[in-house]
């Protein structure tokens, strides 16, 4: 392993043992009712570009318009889940972001086979508003918990839902933001790597 991957995964790893959060949801052992929820292929937009720019930690943006009513009522917090990501025949094209910085649709066209990037994939994503951010519309920002070379664009994702992390909280600063997601993700990846939350991954292939 690339010792700067291992040196970010026990950072990760120390975050998470180190500190436990009162706000945290109790995780079954397996999904229980509403989960699972499964989408169709939903198309990735751009959002504002923060994910990336300003957190390292890049999202895809899903169209709430897109999922199952069922995703629509949850509760405004953190969730995970797998994912699936499959690439589409079209033209690139560059969109305008209202930050200024340009959109590269590709539509998936740069994800690799050999990279993993077709595999089903943990994620772990939110359901909100934002707060921090100030967003008066809800979102969902999807982090799939994978390397990517390239951002994907205009490609479509289908994933499941398979439980709760915690809800959407309010935060004085990006690092205590990011230091919340980062723990999202071990508790994601700790628990999607039981086989009664693994066997979840089929319904996606």
């Amino acid at each position: 392993m690339n010792f700067v991957l291992l040196l970010e995964s026990i950072v990760l790893i120390v975050l998470y043992m180190t500190s436990t959060r009162p706000f945290d949801k109790p995780i079954p052992k397996s999904p229980a009712s509403p989960y699972p929820i499964v989408t169709d292929f939903c198309d990735i937009v751009s959002g504002f570009g923060r994910g990336s720019a300003e957190l390292g930690i890049p999202t895809a943006n899903i169209p709430i318009d897109q999922i199952p009513t069922a995703a629509k009522d949850l509760e405004q917090g953190v969730y995970f889940g797998f994912a699936r990501i499959q690439p589409i025949g079209k033209e690139e094209r560059t969109e305008p972001r209202e930050n200024h910085r340009d959109v590269e649709y590709n539509y998936g066209k740069y994800l690799e086979e050999s990279n993993g990037d077709f595999d089903v994939l943990p994620v772990v994503f939110s359901i909100g508003s934002n707060p921090f951010y100030h967003n008066k519309h809800r979102t969902l920002e999807i982090h799939v918990i994978h390397k990517f070379k390239r951002d994907f664009y205009g490609a479509k994702l289908k994933f499941n839902i398979l439980g709760y992390i915690r809800p959407e909280l309010d935060y004085i600063s990006a690092d205590a933001l990011i230091t919340d997601i980062n723990k999202d993700i071990i508790i994601a990846k700790r628990v999607l790597e039981t086989d009664e939350y693994k066997k979840f991954m089929q319904v996606l292939s």
